[in-house]
């Protein structure tokens, strides 16, 4: 369960980075950009804490 968290989570990040590059290079549309971005910070933010709560930063 843990790792389809991480691959959930990590596929999120990558729709938050990857759209600004694909509009760069005039492959999407700014619409297309935001719904991306969008969907990819919610899947980002719903499921890394459920993977990283044991995880502490001392």
């Amino acid at each position: 369960m843990k790792n389809i968290l991480k691959i959930v989570s990590f596929s999120g990040l990558l729709l938050t980075v990857a759209p600004a590059f694909l509009v760069f290079y005039r492959v999407i549309d700014k619409p297309t950009h935001f719904l991306l971005m969008i969907i990819g910070t919610l899947l980002w933010f719903a499921s890394a804490p459920l993977w990283m709560k044991g995880t502490s930063l001392e």
